[in-house]
């Protein structure tokens, strides 16, 4: 290890492993939002279960390579809008399933007692059943999030790529081991990191569950 070149290159590291944050954060919001929407389209038309799910699963199958080499022609070289492109639709399939899954674990009693109640469609949604459904739904987005930040790092293909440009302009293509092992150890943490900030999260958003578990 090259401790050396670690000191000088400090502030590049940084500023790479922001940008690893913020392409895995932007991915990962407009990703949820989709598939939220998608889930709930599946939810009121159940014939657009087939044909969502495989879409987003032959989305899901596209080596990223291929899938670069597909959107670059019409959004140009180094462009943050292929990368984004390519990383929202890896977390498509992910986080419909996850999100139906969710949606689906809610008691039919639960539903009942809250439309005997008097809430409506969307009341009854966003009080009742996203809740109940959050335990299931952040899995997913853990899921989701390990896999964006594992996939960013490929984007370095394309000029971007955060730590993953670490890793491969600036440790693999000179053959410099010491910044191969940072980019690789950075990302590493950085999901580490995410998994265990959704597990905090869904503590802090579900204390029932907590103590159900405890009891």
């Amino acid at each position: 290890m090259d401790w050396a070149w670690l000191g000088r290159n400090l502030d590049d590291l940084a500023l790479r492993t922001l940008d690893h944050v913020v392409m895995t954060v932007l991915a990962l919001v407009i990703g949820s939002v989709i598939s939220f929407a998608l889930a709930l389209m599946i939810r009121s038309r159940r014939s657009l279960h087939g044909p969502i799910l495989a879409v987003s699963g032959t989305l899901y199958a596209i080596p990223s390579l291929a899938l670069f080499a597909i959107l670059i022609p019409f959004t140009g070289p180094q462009s943050l809008l292929a990368a984004e492109i390519a990383l929202v639709s890896y977390t498509i399939l992910i986080l419909v399933r996850n999100f139906l899954a969710g949606f689906e674990g809610v008691p039919p009693d639960v539903v009942e007692a809250a439309t005997g109640m008097g809430f409506t469609s969307s009341q009854r949604l966003w009080r009742v059943e996203l809740p109940i459904a959050l335990p299931v739904i952040v899995a997913g987005l853990r899921i989701a999030t390990v896999t964006i930040i594992g996939l960013v790092t490929v984007t370095a293909l394309i000029g971007l790529g955060g730590l993953g440009y670490v890793i491969i302009e600036l440790g693999y293509r000179r053959f410099n081991l010491t910044a191969t092992l940072a980019g690789t150890l950075g990302a590493i943490l950085l999901a580490v990191l995410a998994d265990r900030g959704f597990v905090l999260l869904q503590r802090v958003l579900t204390p029932w569950a907590a103590r159900r578990r405890v009891a």
